[in-house]
């Protein structure tokens, strides 16, 4: 599903289609993508309120759409929280909006960034580049769409560590080629 076809869109796109599906980062993404049920949605806020307002506008649409028309939703956001640190900082929003509104449990968010790294790593670790994204990105999963999908996988707790292995074996061709925004 797209909404519109902007540029931030379609890099988003090709994004999800060469790194996530493109490495398999994510075992599960290519189910959706090829049945045309993720919604790409760019956001304009410029502020964590109106940025807390489209989530919620987009949990509301989730909620109110079946699983068999719309599986989840990418919330682009590239006109803020460029820095990491600001975006990390609102996660913790993010998370207190679920949770007001008794979607904690109901759906997850999966975080995405250019400069994302995660706690102890140095900023150029390859492990950064799995959850390192062309803009910042808040990734609406349905939890019951996880464990559907977790019940027949045989080894999830393999997978950030087959996705660790994933992108240090990438050459720097490769790297500059599938990830030219870091």
């Amino acid at each position: 599903m797209n909404n519109t076809q902007s540029p931030v869109i379609t890099a988003t796109q090709q994004w999800l289609a060469d790194v996530v599906i493109g490495l398999n980062l994510c075992p599960f993404a290519r189910k959706p993508q090829r049945a045309n049920l993720i919604r790409f949605t760019e956001s304009r806020a410029s502020s964590e309120q109106a940025l807390l307002a489209e989530l919620l506008t987009e949990l509301e649409y989730l909620d109110a759409t079946h699983a068999e028309q719309l599986e989840t939703t990418l919330l682009i956001i590239p006109n803020f929280l460029q820095d990491f640190v600001d975006y990390n900082q609102f996660l913790d929003l993010a998370d207190w909006l679920l949770e007001r509104h008794d979607y904690e449990g109901v759906y997850q968010l999966a975080t995405f960034h250019p400069h994302y790294q995660f706690a102890g790593t140095r900023a150029d670790d390859a492990e950064n580049l799995t959850n390192r994204a062309p803009y910042p990105i808040l990734h609406l999963i349905r939890e019951d769409s996880i464990e559907r999908v977790l019940e027949n996988y045989p080894d999830p707790e393999a997978i950030p560590e087959n996705n660790i292995r994933a992108v240090q074996s990438l050459t720097p061709e490769q790297r500059k080629k599938l990830f030219p925004y870091v």
